[in-house]
């Protein structure tokens, strides 16, 4: 079976993008277990389907690394949008894309040669360490093991995330602690971490660990969280953009009406192939 791809990349989050509108793609957890791998792969953080849908332009299935199925990413948003758009499979510029944490909506926009890719990300859901839901961001603390206790705010983006302020991001041991948070007994399902600096402009620098790839170079949902964080604790002002600088590239977040968070950011097709998927051979690549 023969599957055209297209690798692509929001702030160096990178997803393999498969158009699956007419055809079925089987076992996809094991083909993001396939294609993933870096330096012996095409290598990804996972891979995206773009599926039809009854409820919207489009439905997005996401894949990570490790085959699990995620619910929601942002800059995938973006990219999948990016991609239709490149392929002359729709002509407007605001579009709906089903993901398994709801209807998204994603806008492209051009400016005097500049494009503008940017995706209503709903409302955070801030909550405790018990599940207890908050209207605020609560800091909890976590006993990691070894490596301490941390502060913590726990927020929903559509998918889970644990936000931790840190004095310098890039002096974390974040294949060590990253892993150790993720799959922690307080989340039976995993949970994606940030660990975040404040920078002298008052911009966040941010470094990712996700749950099912681990360390990547941006995370959408991940930016998100922050920005819901920092705005909630009083630490960003809320009638300015929210600009997290990530290993990848740079996101920008604003705050909408009734907590609707937007993220702004970039999308760029890296390259095109073929993958030759045959049954259960997983040297035949």
């Amino acid at each position: 079976m023969k599957i055209p791809f297209t690798k692509m990349h929001g702030a160096g989050n990178d997803y393999i993008y498969i158009n699956a509108m007419e055809r079925d793609i089987p076992d996809p957890e094991r083909l993001a277990r396939l294609m993933s791998p870096r330096h012996v792969s095409v290598g990804s953080d996972g891979i995206v389907l773009i599926c039809p849908s009854e409820r919207a332009d489009v439905r997005m299935r996401i894949f990570n690394a490790d085959g699990s199925e995620g619910k929601m990413c942002g800059n995938a948003l973006r990219c999948v949008a990016l991609y239709l758009r490149e392929k002359g499979l729709v002509k407007k510029t605001a579009l709906s894309v089903e993901t398994a944490s709801g209807i998204r909506r994603v806008w492209i926009h051009c400016f005097q040669g500049e494009r503008d890719l940017y995706s209503s990300m709903g409302r955070p859901v801030f909550y405790d360490l018990d599940g207890k839901e908050s209207e605020k961001a609560v800091a909890s603390y976590l006993s990691v093991g070894g490596w301490g206790n941390w502060r913590v705010f726990l927020v929903s983006m559509g998918n889970p995330h644990a936000v931790l302020f840190v004095e310098d991001p890039t002096l974390v041991s974040l294949s060590k602690i990253g892993p150790a948070i993720e799959h922690h007994r307080a989340f039976p399902d995993g949970v994606n971490v940030e660990f975040v600096g404040r920078e002298a402009d008052g911009s966040f620098r941010v470094r990712v660990w996700e749950r099912g790839s681990g360390e990547t170079l941006a995370c959408g949902t991940g930016a998100c969280a922050v920005a819901a964080v920092a705005l909630s604790r009083r630490y960003a002002d809320a009638g300015k953009p929210v600009i997290i600088r990530m290993p990848g590239g740079t996101l920008t977040v604003t705050a909408g009406q009734n907590g609707k968070l937007f993220l702004h950011g970039p999308a760029e097709t890296v390259y095109e192939g073929i993958w030759e998927y045959e049954g259960e051979d997983d040297d035949n690549k």
